[in-house]
């Protein structure tokens, strides 16, 4: 018999601001239609062209539907399907092995945000784990160094809601490119440039949203605090900066003006690449035609002196007296808004005391060895695919190559990290699934109920860890809940103390689907700042007890300290930015036929004077290479980038593209700030052809025990 034809109403799960609202037609237990929800205040009927097609990603013919285990060599692509019994128990033998040998810190789970949401990758990333005694996942690879810099400078990490943008007269988007990455937000730009407002664009590229401004200024990848310094200058120099406004509200700005003695216009003109007139002109802009809005993401976050850039950032809407103002101050995100309560996500009460934590980042090199005390002999990886999206990717495959490590990927695909697991579980998609999503663009809270029963043998994140718990003997019940059973708890716990969720509860998610948040719609507009002194501190004193800078700084010598490939020009290296891919989020999606064609293959955009310099002309092979690896890509002869500088969409996986990505290159080195990483300070050395015998033996082919200390 025929099933009837269901809508049934859910959310993007993908690693994007916008959190959409998705609905999802169903007729005889089969996805045929995912659309935009009309209603929702942000989505508006419109989904973007990654996840418009998202049924070709539920359905993909290459979709994992059992349990694999594997028979051959690590990386060699031979498995043999088992049942979930046979996988659980398995898994199960081998961690208790390693536990009673090293103990549970030599267990490492991986995740990030393949999936976002309260219940499968939040409360799958704490409860399991933080009962198992597991090391700790520092969850730094995208925004921890201006996480960090917003909490220290403004306490919070909130941010103007979209509409807001409509009462601006300026619009500064530094390091931000909305139409690849925030796309829901370029209704609202569009209605305040059609309004009169001015559009002003910071990035080093001139990126699809940067075509669209008034204004595009290129600076140098990474000087991003000199540039805000130099601004500052220029406005305290001036008598532009409201003195009223930063004694009633700021802290340190005495000590920060004499700070901003040395970024006079011309000296930052040299550090940036920028004219000292176009340096002097934005900060009389931004002084005059108010209200203004900086709206940041967070590519300028990811160097070495990301924490700093953003506390720079942080300090000239204070300069300006514009926190408070509608349509003015600082946009990022309002993650902060709202934060789960933490005992009922991780259950700490009922815990081993926390374990060591291991850095993203350093992966690689957490696997060859540098955490060592126990070593690291489990990985456990679902919502992530670090191998495509981890910097140092080298490193990290010889580290997966260790014939003593015991790696289990919970995945939909054979990602590129999947190829080198003992175990692949099949992962549910989102149709799949049930959960509760959190905006970080917006103030929304969303309700994803599962369309479709899971395709195969498929589970989801928290199931999967359920059975993993029965299979461990763990017997506790806040272990064995149903989706719904975990996130009723969280949401009621978290409403207790939480004036964001008043009158939200699952009951009402599960019926609206979507709901909006009690939160300011302009953060700060009572003057009251969410720090210690309840102001905006430009100096902070607990960084100066850490030995760290307790001022907006810039650390000019801040730079990658990689060497060239052998046989390169050591003085010849150019300055890679791994920008976002416009089809892709992340790797997640990239395997798309349909979105392959529309992104196009890897490429690298060369300045014409840096091409010329080496003899390459538009769609050649060339080879980007380091002394940590190469990746051999298509040559686009452009000046959208300026000289000295490369760009390349991140996001392709390696196995689909010769068996390299970008981050076989990305620097592994810590932000100054939160531990974050630092892909935009990579240097790289640009050269016409194929990689060579030489290059083409870096990074492959090494198997090590885990006593190595190799690695990035």
């Amino acid at each position: 018999m025929n099933q009837p034809t269901t809508i049934v109403r859910g959310a993007c799960p993908h690693d994007c601001p916008d959190t959409c609202a998705m609905v999802t037609t169903v007729r005889d237990g089969r996805a045929v239609d995912v659309r935009a929800d009309a209603d929702h205040p942000v989505t508006q009927g419109w989904l973007c062209a990654k996840v418009r097609p998202y049924l070709d990603h539920v359905y993909h013919p290459e979709r994992l539907t059992q349990p694999l285990r594997r028979v051959g060599p690590k990386g060699a692509g031979r498995w043999k399907p088992v049942t979930w019994d046979e996988a659980l128990a398995e898994i199960a033998q081998r961690w208790q092995a390693i536990i009673q040998r090293y103990g549970a810190e030599a267990i490492l789970p991986y995740s990030y945000s393949g999936t976002l949401g309260l219940l499968q990758m939040t409360v799958a990333s704490g409860r399991f784990w933080n009962r198992l005694g597991a090391s700790r996942l520092a969850r730094t690879i995208c925004d921890a160094a201006a996480t960090e810099a917003m909490l220290l400078t403004l306490g919070a990490k909130v941010s103007p809601v979209y509409q807001q943008v409509e009462q601006s007269k300026l619009v500064i988007l530094w390091g931000h490119n909305p139409v690849s990455t925030a796309p829901h937000f370029m209704p609202f730009l569009r209605r305040a440039q059609r309004q009169g407002a001015t559009l002003v664009v910071i990035d080093p590229r001139r990126t699809r949203t940067a075509r669209g401004a008034d204004w595009h200024l290129a600076p140098l990848p990474g000087t991003d605090a000199a540039l805000a310094l130099g601004l500052a200058h220029v406005l305290a120099a001036e008598g532009l900066h409201d003195r009223p406004w930063l004694e009633a509200h700021a802290l340190g700005w005495e000590r920060l003006r004499r700070r901003l003695d040395a970024y006079p216009p011309e000296r930052v003109a040299a550090l940036t690449g920028l004219a000292e007139d176009d340096i002097v002109a934005l900060a009389r802009l931004y002084a005059q035609r108010r209200p203004g809005l900086i709206k940041i993401a967070d590519g300028v976050n990811r160097n070495f002196n990301g924490g700093q850039a953003v506390r720079a950032i942080c300090a000239l809407p204070a300069l300006t007296g514009q926190y408070g103002l509608p349509g003015a101050g600082l946009a990022y995100s309002v993650s902060g808004s709202l934060t789960w309560d933490a005992e009922a996500v991780h259950k700490w009460s009922h815990c081993p005391p926390p374990a060591r934590q291991v850095n993203m980042n350093r992966l690689g090199a957490a696997l060859l060895g540098e955490v060592d005390d126990p070593p690291i002999q489990a990985l456990y990886v679902f919502g992530a695919n670090p191998v495509a999206s981890t910097p140092n990717a080298g490193a990290i495959v010889a580290g997966l190559q260790r014939v003593d490590l015991f790696t289990v990927v919970h995945e939909l695909f054979m990602t590129d990290t999947a190829d080198y697991a003992d175990f692949v579980l099949p992962a549910t998609s989102q149709l799949e699934q049930v959960d509760v999503h959190k905006a970080y663009g917006h103030p929304t809270l969303s309700y994803n109920a599962p369309a479709l029963q899971p395709l195969g043998e498929s589970r989801s994140n928290w199931d999967t860890l359920r059975a993993l718990a029965k299979a461990l003997n763990l017997d506790d019940p806040w272990l064995h809940q149903s989706g719904e059973e975990v996130l009723d708890e969280v949401l009621a716990a978290t409403a207790a103390h939480e004036p964001a969720l008043a009158g939200v509860d699952l009951a009402r998610l599960q019926r609206e689907t979507h709901v909006p948040l009690a939160v300011d719609e302009v953060p700060f507009a009572d003057g009251r700042f969410h720090t210690a002194s309840g102001r905006v501190e430009l100096y902070v004193e607990s960084l100066a007890d850490r030995d760290l800078d307790p001022l907006p700084g810039y650390a000019a010598d801040a730079r990658d300290p990689v060497k060239a490939p052998e046989g390169a020009d050591p003085g010849a290296a150019l300055q890679l930015v791994s920008a976002a891919a416009h089809h892709f989020v992340s790797s997640s999606l990239a395997n798309q036929a349909g979105l392959q064609r529309r992104q196009g293959p890897p490429r690298v955009e060369v300045h014409p004077q840096d091409a010329a310099a080496r003899g390459i002309r538009p769609g050649d092979r060339v080879t980007l290479a380091n002394a940590r690896g190469w990746v051999s890509l298509e040559a686009v002869v452009t000046d959208a980038v300026r000289p000295g500088v490369v760009a390349s969409p991140k996001g392709h996986w390696a196995k689909l593209n010769g068996g390299r990505n970008l981050n076989w290159l990305t620097s592994a080195s810590l932000a100054d700030l939160g531990g974050g990483s630092t892909f935009h300070s990579t240097r790289v050395w640009l050269r016409k052809g194929a990689p060579s015998a030489l290059e083409d033996g870096s990074n492959s082919g090494i198997i090590v025990k885990a006593g190595s200390k190799k690695g990035s």
